[in-house]
């Protein structure tokens, strides 16, 4: 990870002092927030996305620093906004801002971090940016929409499964990519080809993050939280298509009535290892990181493609 940001160290710096400038707000209360929220970004994975994806295809401008801005500005609005719907009280270790300011606050919030990130684009006339971060938008919410529709039921087959991923965390990723290429060479043919490479990779990184709930090396033992909040990842809905009649109806009964129950859930996790439920996710992420990196390879050869190739390794191999 350190060795890929070395490699646009000077670009994330500007972006940094870039960004700052563009939460900045004349209402105190306001401004406090923002000076908060600046200070606990996470690692950065899409700003850095965004520079590599312009740097591949052309040289960094303006446009890129203004693209990056408006998908942190994007993505830190809909974690805000997360954040209240699922009544967290925190984001990355930290309080989040609805724990600190309270729910109308952090609603108020999110829509400035989205208003901001619009009049950015549309002050400088980033049309074809905005369209793709805006399209990114609609999808995330249709995916979280659809994955609360399906867990009413609990009936989810696997395509439906990638639909919502495809929606709710690949439009975000694949929208990164496209954003920063487009900004550095203007050209549909390869703003496309890089916004499938995002897909891909964003729908690897959901797939990772779904295994999480099953245990990791850093954690040591399963979570089991998404069990809990009825989500059906993919080593879930593997296990259910292949369990025999009344294993399944087990299961789904534990899902829907006995989620809170920590022996009941490690039950559903322990099925889930039995009956390869892990091993098949696992081979799922590494055949669309693979696909990812047969679009990469289209490119030419050099520092910052090995340096994508990199970052995508790093969100499959993570421990965290």
């Amino acid at each position: 990870m350190d060795e890929v940001k070395l490699l646009i160290k000077k670009e994330l710096e500007t972006f940094e002092s870039k960004f700052t400038d563009a939460v900045r707000s004349h209402v105190p209360l306001l401004d406090r927030i923002m000076h908060y929220i600046v200070k606990r970004k996470g690692k950065q994975i899409r700003p850095m996305f965004v520079f590599l994806a312009a740097r591949l295809n052309g040289p960094i401008g303006e446009s890129t620093y203004r693209a990056a801005a408006l998908v942190e500005l994007l993505h830190t609005a809909t974690l805000v906004h997360d954040d209240v719907v699922d009544d967290s009280m925190e984001r990355r270790g930290f309080f989040s801002i609805n724990a600190l300011w309270k729910n109308k606050i952090a609603v108020l919030v999110g829509d400035y971090l989205l208003s901001k990130g619009l009049l950015l684009s549309l002050e400088n006339d980033d049309f074809q940016i905005l369209k793709i971060l805006s399209t990114a938008i609609k999808e995330m919410s249709e995916g979280e929409l659809l994955q609360m529709e399906k867990a009413r039921t609990l009936n989810i087959r696997e395509q439906a499964y990638f639909d919502i991923i495809r929606g709710k965390t690949a439009s975000l990723l694949a929208a990164t990519c496209a954003a920063g290429a487009w900004s550095s060479s203007g050209d549909p043919d390869i703003t496309e080809k890089m916004r499938s490479f995002g897909e891909k990779v964003g729908i690897a990184f959901q797939i990772k993050d779904d295994l999480f709930d099953y245990g990791n090396n850093k954690i040591g033992k399963p979570t089991g939280i998404d069990i809990r909040e009825k989500k059906l990842t993919l080593p879930l809905i593997y296990t259910l298509a292949h369990a025999d009649r009344s294993v399944r109806h087990k299961m789904v009964y534990i899902i829907k009535n006995q989620n809170q129950d920590k022996q009941k859930v490690n039950e559903v996790i322990e099925h889930v290892v039995q009956a390869g439920g892990i091993r098949y996710a696992e081979e799922k992420m590494l055949q669309y990181r693979q696909e990812a990196f047969d679009i990469l390879h289209t490119f030419p050869e050099g520092p910052i493609r090995d340096g994508l190739e990199k970052l995508v390794r790093f969100t499959t191999e993570r421990s965290y």
